[in-house]
């Protein structure tokens, strides 16, 4: 929680300095936005000037300056549409590719992150990030650069023109800009807060929605759509109501604009018109006025502009700070300076290990594990829900790292391996098993991406997936829907299994992985294994005592603890907890009191 809050206080600047890093190739594209729009703005503020000569000089019956100052304006007009054009093509140029690269600079960083990581920011708040927050620094980015350029050198400009036509009527203009200023930030002051409560809301709905997509069978099967329903509505109706708010707030700008836009026009107009007919239009001419209603409006459309920005990047300055808390974090798990490369073999040892998710939380997962497993030995594990099997081989690849303790694999500290080469040697599969979408041959290839389709039907055979693979229309070119929704449970647990056999890892660890295969198929994946990779550690975590009993070792748990560990016939005669799991299983209890 204190890094949090240390995140959470970066300085603009500092945001500003991590977000910048991801314009690299778009540099050229962000610095000639604003020179085009320079142009623009320049341009746009000589035609009012070209014109006043234009009506001045109509007094006469001659054409000629008709001809002169409208070839004149029409070069000006054909410049300024020039500039304005290419302005916009290199601020999308820009904007598009600042957001493609901050996109990129993000998944980059959360596939860095380790489960632990995850949790804190949470995935919905992840998406979220890369998606809507990305967005709006994406809007605010494109019109920073242009149309924040823009607006205050139209200001700029215009007054400069407007006061070298007539600076006292000038003055009319420049009076409004504090009374507009004012009237902005007082409105963005009160919109601010809201839209930094919306970010949070929008959270809270993306993980509505991921929750009830990713278990949508279970609530078909629990008819509780209507429930889902509900729960979607209140988190949208939050949101609504948030955004009504602020919308409600941002309603003001434009009456309050317009109020001082009018006030100045009538006055200029009033004050203008008065002039022109007491000195005869010698002191002031119809043109000059022409021209100075045009620059007054050119003035304050621009502060009108200006409280667009700010609404623009009030919102995008939370999106920013979000976006820089995920980019400047330091992941939890990295690899060591000068770390080990090879993996000598699937020993592993567990020296007095306790481990605990959170760092301040006072229930420990698992508590003082002393375990050694030589290379090459099958181990199995097993006991109830909740009794940290899953956390236990979680830190053979470091997945989590241990609270109190020491994991080696290979003799050596996973802490000193390089997280890539530890990991290409344990090979997991979990608990939830998930397919992506591609053939089954694309989704073999996760295990290795060079491997041959010998190599692949091999691994198959070991997980006796081969064999319905071969009935399949299309076999290993067969499409996989994503989440391997087209194929069974224990389908999809054969590939799974086939998938980390392509890596050839030196420990090979299934978590309760055949669960949905029947005992016969069970037993032939666990004979494959003990003939084709012997020199491979293999952990087995399952709930049925058929499926562990040929292990060389069963570790029973029991919260967090090691309650019993030995072989199957051992673990039998103790007459403990494995041996009250194979009676209720087999029955054996029973047939003896019969």
């Amino acid at each position: 929680m204190k890094k949090k809050k240390s995140e959470n206080q970066m300085s603009l600047g500092e945001v500003l300095q991590v977000l910048g890093k991801s314009i690299r190739e778009y540099k050229k594209s962000s610095i000639l936005t604003p020179l085009f729009v320079a142009g623009e703005v320049c341009l746009e503020c000589i035609l009012p000037f070209v014109m006043a000569k234009l009506v001045d000089d109509l007094a006469g019956s001659s054409v000629q300056p008709i001809l002169r100052y409208g070839a004149v304006l029409l070069a000006l007009a054909m410049c300024s549409l020039a500039c304005g054009f290419l302005s916009g093509r290199f601020a999308a140029t820009a904007s598009a590719g600042f957001a493609k690269n901050l996109r990129k600079d993000l998944f980059a960083k959360v596939q860095d992150l380790s489960f632990q990581d995850v949790d804190k920011f949470s995935t919905s708040s992840l998406v979220t990030r890369m998606t809507t927050d990305v967005t709006n620094v994406q809007n605010a980015y494109q019109m920073i650069i242009r149309i924040a350029v823009r607006t205050p050198l139209m200001m700029i400009f215009s007054l400069i023109m407007s006061f070298s036509i007539n600076a006292r009527m000038s003055l009319i203009f420049l009076a409004m800009v504090p009374v507009l200023g004012v009237i902005i930030f007082g409105i963005n002051a009160k919109v601010m807060p809201i839209f930094n409560r919306i970010f949070k809301k929008y959270d809270a709905m993306n993980e509505s929605v991921e929750e009830n997509v990713s278990g949508i069978r279970v609530v078909k099967a629990f008819v509780r759509e209507d429930h889902e329903r509900d729960k979607f509505h209140k988190a949208s109706e939050e949101v609504r109501q948030d955004f009504t708010m602020a919308e409600k707030i941002l309603a003001w700008n434009t009456p309050a604009m317009n109020a001082c836009l009018y006030t100045a026009m009538l006055l200029v107009s009033y004050v203008g018109a008065s002039l022109i007919i007491r000195t005869g239009g010698t002191g002031f001419t119809t043109g000059g006025l022409f021209s100075l209603i045009t620059y007054g409006v050119q003035i304050l459309s621009a502060i009108m502009m200006l409280s667009m920005i700010f609404v623009m990047v009030s919102m995008a300055q939370e999106s920013a700070l979000r976006i820089s808390e995920v980019l400047v974090y330091e992941p939890t798990l990295v690899s060591p300076a000068n770390a080990d490369e090879v993996v000598p073999d699937g020993s592993i040892d567990f020296d007095h290990v306790s481990f605990c998710y959170a760092a301040r939380s006072k229930n420990w997962a698992l508590s003082d594990i002393d375990l050694h497993i030589p290379s090459g030995t099958s181990v199995g594990i097993i006991g109830g829900t909740g009794s940290s099997k899953t956390t236990l081989i979680q830190l053979i690849p470091r997945l989590y790292d241990a609270t109190e303790g020491t994991v080696r694999v290979g003799g050596k500290d996973v802490k000193h391996y390089d997280l890539v080469a530890l990991r290409d040697a344990v090979a997991v599969v979990l608990q939830k098993n998930v397919l992506f979408s591609g053939t089954i041959l694309e989704n073999m290839r996760w295990g290795n991406p060079n491997a041959t389709q010998e190599e692949v039907e091999r691994c198959c055979r070991l997980a006796c997936a081969d064999e319905f693979i071969q009935q399949m229309p299309d076999k290993y070119d067969t499409w996989i829907e994503q989440g391997g929704t087209n194929v069974s449970g224990g389908q999809k647990q054969r590939l799974c299994i086939a998938r980390a056999l392509l890596k050839k890892p030196k420990i090979l660890i299934l978590d309760d992985s055949t669960s949905a295969v029947d005992t016969r198929t069970d037993a032939l994946i666990r004979k494959a294994f003990a003939e084709e990779i012997p020199d491979t550690t293999k952990i087995i975590i399952a709930q049925r005592i058929t499926s562990v009993q040929d292990c060389d070792t069963i570790l029973v748990m029991e919260g967090g603890r090691i309650a019993e560990q030995g072989n199957h016939e051992s673990l039998l005669a103790k007459g403990g907890i494995y041996r009250e799991i194979y009676d209720s299983q087999t029955g054996a209890g029973r047939k003896e009191a019969g």
